[in-house]
């Protein structure tokens, strides 16, 4: 799709084709387009992040929590998008070790136990040690800087799936 198709979408059209760029929260979209026209792919990523920016804390910590945690085998997270089922196969999460699997899901309970909400990492970006590595050392944040590291991570998988569907 072109930057002028996304510009003369009508508004349900619209959230129809980026509702899902950010997880499972098409108010982020719905938010956006009110503010187009987008000069730019990027204009377009910098009005989804503003919304998200603008939103308050509860519904930036519910957005951080409409995200699937890391390592689910398929099929046991019926709330797994096809695109972040997608993004974690590409970084070999659909294919883990039963070892690897534990060291995931024991990870996940520390991190929700912790901060509330999953972990979040722009899978697309880093491969299966680098993810856990990160895992271990965020665990030493505190929430308010998980809660603006998880937003970043969120803006740059936002922005590989504009990517995908606007390719500039």
């Amino acid at each position: 799709m072109t930057l002028d198709e996304v510009n003369a979408l009508p508004f349900p059209a619209f959230v129809a084709a980026f509702g899902g760029v950010y997880e499972h929260s098409p108010w982020v979209a719905e938010g956006a387009a009110v503010q187009r026209p987008f000069a730019s792919r990027e204009d377009m990523l910098k009005a989804f992040s503003g919304v998200v920016r603008q939103a308050g804390a509860a519904r930036q910590i519910a957005l951080v929590q409409a995200h699937p945690e890391l390592g689910h085998r398929v099929g046991v997270d019926p709330a797994l998008s096809e695109a972040s089922a997608q993004e974690q196969g590409s970084a070999g999460l659909d294919r883990l070790s039963p070892a690897d699997y534990a060291q995931f899901q024991s990870l996940n309970a520390a991190y929700r136990a912790k901060f509330g909400m999953p972990f979040v990492i722009c899978v697309r970006k880093a491969g299966k040690a680098v993810i856990l590595e990160a895992m271990a050392r965020r665990l030493a944040s505190t929430a308010e800087e998980e809660l603006a590291e998880a937003l970043a991570q969120i803006d740059a998988i936002a922005s590989l799936r504009l990517q995908d569907k606007v390719p500039e």
